[in-house]
């Protein structure tokens, strides 16, 4: 097993290594607490998870809880919409667990984190022309969240304009 100590699920008092296998922060719950640990936002988990999904064959999985593998439990827990669509695409236990495995390592690396909020800067800081300073401002004011931190930057930027 390419897995052998995969942690128990979060819900069930696993370790952070577990986000692998939760589902989306849609709810109070404690992947909530695990995403503050390891100091990553609800947005940023999603948007690791998806662009993971996007480049691994967990991406597929239509049928699923969520539409895709990548939001799915760890396969020593019984479901039968992940199983049906692991054996539609004829995924075994090993890839899926290698892959879940890819992807904590990937949901755990600080360099990863801190890699994407340096672009998310640099990004900001070009398209509207300011400083870094309040690139970075816009993103902590948003919980390091793109989409938010665009926004509140078009409106300064809308406001100095009047």
């Amino acid at each position: 097993m390419p897995w052998e100590n995969a942690p128990s699920h979060i819900c069930r008092g696993g370790d952070i290594r577990a986000l692998a296998f939760c589902c989306p922060p849609i709810k109070p719950c404690p992947v909530l607490h695990a995403l503050e640990d390891v100091k990553i936002t609800p947005q940023e988990y999603i948007s690791i998870k998806e662009e993971f999904g996007k480049n691994t064959r967990l991406g597929e999985g239509r049928g699923t809880c969520f539409g895709s593998l990548v939001w799915c439990c760890k396969s020593s827990k019984p479901c039968p919409l992940r199983d049906t669509v692991m054996r539609k695409i004829g995924m075994d236990e090993d890839e899926y667990l290698t892959l879940k495995k890819q992807l904590s390592d990937k949901l755990l690396s600080k360099e990863n984190n801190q890699d994407e909020t340096a672009k998310h800067i640099e990004l900001l800081s070009k398209t509207f022309n300011v400083p870094k300073e309040i690139a970075i401002e816009a993103l902590q004011k948003s919980n390091n969240d793109l989409k938010t931190a665009t926004k509140l930057l078009k409106m300064k930027s809308l406001e100095s304009e009047e």
